[in-house]
């Protein structure tokens, strides 16, 4: 067997707390419930277990940390209690992965996933949406119970209503206590002698269900609301599984996302940008006026402060920017032209359009 430690994944000198720790974390990877296509991960996991019952006995410690595994071993790797002790002592007589409340009973429902659209300003603002899911809700027949009504579940003389049975066996390290459902009950403690004909014994049925959901603001599309106890109904009034909402945000004409800032592009005039203007445009929060400087360049941006999107961890909202690109004429009539001409021998700028420059007197030499 591997160093302690290393299974932990601790130092020599962790401290109570951190071998705690790493022992739930390590004990939640190599659960064999968490790890079904893994035929190795039992074996690990109770190697995990022993060194763990192992390191947290001050005196056990000191006798592995002076001569290794043999001498912190006295009778069985798990005491007197067995694997089910150790999970009992972290998780409450339970499973550290949820499902059934402890180690008997009926197991929990599954998770359900679903999506929701919204639209660009709902997600900014923030919306209730409706979503439907198909999914296991309880039987009204039996009430969630299985059993045909006027009748009901029995405690199964297996298992005695524990819903597991635990073996022992020896092997090189001491008596072993493993646990496992009962395959007589499925792990419920209990059997359905007369099954309820509206459901078959299951306690529950497939129907279609809708739920409204509460947007926050400054949502954005991939991001996942979770609706606890939601979920599919388990088997025999077992607890509900959550839904899981995922959110899916309509692109809008006139602005861009950028974390929590709006991007919107403003197309000017020409001579809009040289001279200046006051340029009305509609936003999320209603009218605002572009105050757009003479001289201004094309790429130049106006900011909008708290005109963005609402900050889903925090307070305040981020910016709205208004980028300025400048539109050239292509449409000039003639006296426009003369115009721009004029005002460029006013300004000493020389002009040569390619038809009328160098280029075409060259072209027109060859003809």
């Amino acid at each position: 067997m591997a160093d302690y430690y290393e299974l932990l994944g601790v130092s020599r000198g962790a401290t109570a707390d951190e071998l705690k720790r790493a022992y739930r974390q390590r004990a939640r990877e190599l659960h064999p419930d968490a790890n079904p296509d893994n035929p190795g991960a039992e074996a690990q996991f109770k190697e995990v277990a022993l060194a763990y019952e192992t390191l947290s006995d001050p005196q056990r410690r000191q006798q592995y940390d002076m001569y290794g595994e043999a001498g912190a071993q006295g009778g069985s790797p798990f005491g007197g209690g067995g694997l089910g002790d150790i999970f009992d002592m972290f998780f409450n007589n339970g499973s550290p992965f949820g499902g059934g409340g402890g180690p008997s009973g009926p197991p929990r429902g599954a998770d359900v996933e679903a999506i929701v659209d919204i639209d660009f300003a709902e997600a900014v603002f923030g919306c209730e949406a409706s979503v439907s899911v198909r999914t296991a809700v309880t039987c009204e027949e039996c009430e969630g119970t299985g059993a045909d009504p006027g009748s009901g579940p029995v405690t199964c003389p297996e298992c005695g209503g524990a819903g597991q049975v635990r073996r022992v066996r020896q092997s090189i390290l001491g008596q072993m206590v493993t646990a496992g459902p009962c395959g007589r009950c499925s792990g419920f403690g209990s059997i359905i002698e007369h099954p309820c004909p509206a459901c078959g014994g299951e306690g529950r049925h497939l129907d279609e269900c809708e739920y409204t959901v509460d947007v926050p603001a400054g949502v954005d599309t991939g991001q996942t609301l979770r609706l606890s106890g939601r979920g599919a109904v388990g088997p025999r009034n077992g607890s509900a599984g959550d839904l899981y909402v995922h959110i899916r945000v309509a692109p809008d004409e006139r602005f861009v996302r950028r974390d929590d800032d709006l991007v919107h592009e403003l197309t000017i005039a020409f001579t809009q940008a040289v001279l200046g203007a006051q340029i009305p445009i509609e936003t999320l929060d209603g009218d605002e006026v572009v105050p757009v400087e003479p001289g201004t360049a094309s790429g130049d941006v106006i900011r909008f402060r708290g005109k963005g999107v609402p900050h889903l961890q925090g307070r305040g909202r981020g910016d709205l920017l208004v980028r300025l690109v400048i539109d050239t004429p292509t449409d000039l009539d003639d006296e426009q032209r003369e115009l721009l001409e004029k005002l460029a021998s006013l300004r000493g700028e020389d002009i040569d359009p390619p038809e009328h420059g160098l280029l075409s007197k060259l072209r027109g030499a060859f003809k």
